[in-house]
């Protein structure tokens, strides 16, 4: 039984933790996708692949996503410019979860060169087990937040 279907995309600062939670995450049940890179070189660009893999997330292509680059920060700039994209670089457990319970985060970004992968598995398996709650406050606030981006879309 598959559990989810999840994108996962990195540029060299990530590429090493992506293999390791790609294979964490297969062994698990998930089924992965990945966006790339396949092979680590140290001139590729994280928007490369992490675009593609915000666009399917946002498409519903895939349920969720995972982001990596050295520290999880352009991931998480590049991932947000996608509308329906709602990512976040996340290195605590709490975070991990509360980001989708309070705001339906669909994108988990990291920082290969900041994390361990130990760490890394545990806050990944964390983020794809939560749930959105659907309270009318944080549907509130979500609905504030597509607004904006419909305003930028209309610009």
């Amino acid at each position: 039984m598959i559990l989810m279907r999840v994108g996962i995309a990195a540029d060299h600062g990530g590429f090493a933790l992506k293999q390791i939670l790609a294979d964490a995450l297969q062994s698990s049940g998930y089924e992965t996708v990945d966006f790339g890179a396949h092979q680590l070189d140290s001139g590729d660009d994280y928007p490369d692949f992490v675009i593609p893999l915000a666009r399917a997330v946002a498409e519903g292509r895939v349920d969720r996503g995972v982001a990596l680059c050295g520290s999880g920060v352009g991931a998480s700039v590049a991932a947000n410019k996608v509308a329906g994209v709602r990512a976040a670089l996340i290195h605590d457990i709490f975070s991990a979860h509360q980001g989708v319970e309070d705001d339906d985060m669909n994108i988990f970004c990291l920082g290969g060169k900041v994390i361990g992968s130990s760490l890394a598995v545990e806050l990944v398996n964390a983020f794809l087990a939560a749930r959105f709650s659907g309270l009318p406050r944080h549907c509130r606030r979500l609905a504030k937040v597509a607004a904006l981006e419909d305003a930028r879309s209309e610009a």
